[in-house]
């Protein structure tokens, strides 16, 4: 899942060749030398994820839970979203057919629509679920004030409806030649227009209603990664009558069948989510009936959770703050209940460092019963440059030459203290850390090292020319990276100006909106910027797919398309996490150091703190909210 960053077969013998021009390559350039509270009068559990103490006074009872994203919502459409501030309100107002139990560790998919976990048979082709009969939309004139029951023709058409050309779901790739029967559609190329002559009952084999409540799906080869994908939200469940009846607009009226409903909505400024009282869903989790490998918080909370009916709310107020010391400083206010990812830039105003440099809170903070846990999300901050750009683009040796520069010009060290504050891991290929396929071991060869860059660029014919380089043609080298208009794509431009100036390479930055540059990235009509993909699924396979040539105009904003890449993307994904998968990551990552449509930036780790009166908060890796598991006790803000 991107998220703009805020401040923005196939042999393996085959990469022969791709490593020895690597090396070839290395030989062109081998000449140069490169305040704690009073107890609680609460029942609820007290562990590390769950805050003891009760507040200081009753102000009135309420059960509504304040939140705040750090970015304005896009369309809120499960086939559309990938920002990670839709998919934060897409995952509570729609419902997939599995989800993540919100407290095994490591991560553990349960039945969500389902009555049970799918079937799976014929070596891993076959699937069939269960719905789960008694599942209701959401009341919408949709439907024409009828009570609207889910079944399985709904996730038919919600899958399908992946696949209409007009749409250009981002998400495509999760069925386009996949599922039995996508091969042979003939798709039209995309419009990018929501609206579409696409036929919504057009039948594909591999996606079939065998009953009311029964759903088979046939994948053409076994995929060991098909069942994360059916708990992301864009597998979720839409209903036909509700994108008919708002042509091009449904992403404007979200209806679902999650835990809660949309509310009163200010676009791009506020929303409140109310709770769903059709909901079907209770808490279960494995450590409710298996207490083995689990903490004794997080066995409490199990025990307190367990066989609840959710949501725990009645009302999500949720407020959009894209302003880093604004999200501080109404955590601090109380404005909200808690704050995810402190900007490190402001980190400051809530942390000290401890024994062994450790962050920790403020003595003031934690007097007050609040509380931090540090967390290291699946996440992978990168710059990616458009490879089909006519100056930054391109396979040839001066423009990977180009890429190679600019990847050397970048300090990761200098970034993580700075930038960072402390608070990142140096990013050496695309997986973060906890994704099966993570090599802790694994350093990439594309180290900070200006000398190098500028012997590179010398080589290659990019001469400096009053202070600046030009093109191996002689006209000027101007680079222009799309970045976010806040405090904080100021702070990442000035990173990157410094970093380009000690090159001689000049750039100048053009901010938009986030949507605007979503929109022309997928268009491949921006040159550079930054991005960033938090894991949809906790497998390699979700991050390697971010360079795969055909998702280019989907998740791949740097249209790089390189056959070998592709061949062994495409043989990875049929192998389980083994070594022998091990080795087609490695000589994936590679090929993208060889080429560079990336520069690898970092892993951050974020720094979460809540206040005593929110109960039940455990930061999940994959799931982006814990919304529907929460409570507030009540309180006044201090």
């Amino acid at each position: 899942m991107s998220r703009w960053r805020i401040f923005a077969v196939f042999s393996v013998k085959r990469v022969y060749f791709s490593v020895f021009f690597l090396l070839l390559f290395g030989c062109l350039v081998a000449d140069v030398s490169f305040g704690a509270n009073p107890g609680s009068s609460s029942s609820l559990p007290s562990s590390s994820s769950v805050i003891s103490g009760s507040a200081v006074a009753v102000k009135a009872p309420s059960s509504a839970l304040r939140v705040l994203l750090v970015g304005a919502e896009a369309a809120l459409d499960p086939a559309l979203a990938t920002d990670l501030q839709s998919l934060s309100i897409i995952e509570n107002l729609f419902d997939s057919m599995l989800r993540y139990d919100y407290l095994a560790r490591p991560v553990r998919l349960q039945a969500n629509t389902l009555l049970a976990m799918p079937e799976i048979s014929e070596e891993g082709r076959r699937y069939v679920m269960k719905i789960k009969p008694g599942i209701y939309f959401a009341p919408d004139p949709a439907f024409h004030g009828q009570r609207r029951e889910l079944t399985a023709q709904d996730y038919v058409y919600s899958l399908t409806r992946l696949l209409d050309p007009a749409l250009a779901s981002p998400w495509r790739f999760l069925v386009a030649d996949k599922l039995v029967g996508t091969e042979a559609l003939q798709f039209a190329p995309p419009t990018h227009s929501l609206r579409s002559s696409w036929r919504a009952d057009l039948p594909v084999a591999g996606i079939v209603a065998l009953d009311r409540y029964t759903l088979q799906l046939r994948l053409k080869q076994a995929d060991p990664n098909f069942l994360f994908q059916l708990a992301m939200p864009a597998t979720s469940a839409v209903a036909r009558e509700v994108v008919e009846a708002y042509p091009g607009e449904s992403g404007n009226h979200p209806v679902g069948t999650g835990p809660f409903r949309m509310g009163q909505w200010q676009r791009s400024f506020k929303m409140e989510l109310l709770a769903n009282p059709a909901y079907h869903g209770r808490f279960s989790s494995v450590l409710g009936v298996n207490k083995q490998a689990a903490s004794p918080g997080d066995l409490a909370l199990a025990a307190h959770l367990q066989g609840k009916k959710l949501p725990l709310v009645d009302r999500v107020e949720v407020t959009i703050v894209e302003e880093l010391q604004s999200r501080v400083l109404g955590l601090m206010r109380g404005d909200v209940d808690y704050l995810e990812q402190v900007p490190p830039s402001l980190s400051g105003m809530l942390l000290t460092s401890g024994q062994q440099g450790k962050r920790q809170l403020k003595p003031e903070f934690t007097r007050k019963g609040m509380q931090l846990a540090l967390f290291s999300p699946m996440q992978t901050y990168y710059l990616w440059m458009n490879m089909n750009d006519p100056v930054v683009g391109g396979y040839s040796p001066d423009k990977i030459a180009l890429r190679r520069a600019i990847a050397l010009s970048y300090d990761r060290g200098e970034d993580i203290r700075l930038q960072e504050q402390g608070l990142a891991l140096p990013a050496q290929s695309p997986l973060p850390p906890d994704v099966l396929g993570y090599d802790p071991d694994y350093r990439s060869p594309v180290q900070f090292n200006v000398p190098l860059a500028n012997a590179l660029l010398d080589k290659f014919g990019y001469v400096m020319h009053d202070g600046y380089r030009t093109m191996p043609d002689g006209q000027a080298l101007q680079l222009v990276m799309h970045t976010l208009a806040s405090a904080a794509g100021r702070l990442r431009d000035e990173v990157w100006r410094n970093s380009l100036k000690s090159v001689g390479i000049q750039v100048t930055f053009k901010s938009e909106t986030k949507n605007d540059m979503l929109k022309a990235a997928r268009l491949g009509k921006v040159q550079m910027a930054e991005a960033n993909w938090v894991a949809d699924y906790p497998d390699g396979d979700n991050f390697f797919q971010l360079l795969y040539g055909p998702n280019s105009g989907g998740p791949n904003y740097a249209h790089f398309n390189l056959p070998a890449y592709n061949a062994l993307y495409e043989e990875s994904r049929l192998l389980a996490d083994s070594p022998e998968r091990q080795r087609h990551y490695h000589a994936m990552e590679q090929l993208i150091h060889g080429y560079n449509p990336w520069v690898l930036l970092v892993h951050p780790l974020s720094a979460d703190v809540w206040h005593p009166w929110l109960k039940n908060y455990k930061r999940h890796p994959v799931e982006f909210t814990a919304w529907r598991y929460l409570e507030v006790a009540p309180h006044t803000v201090p």
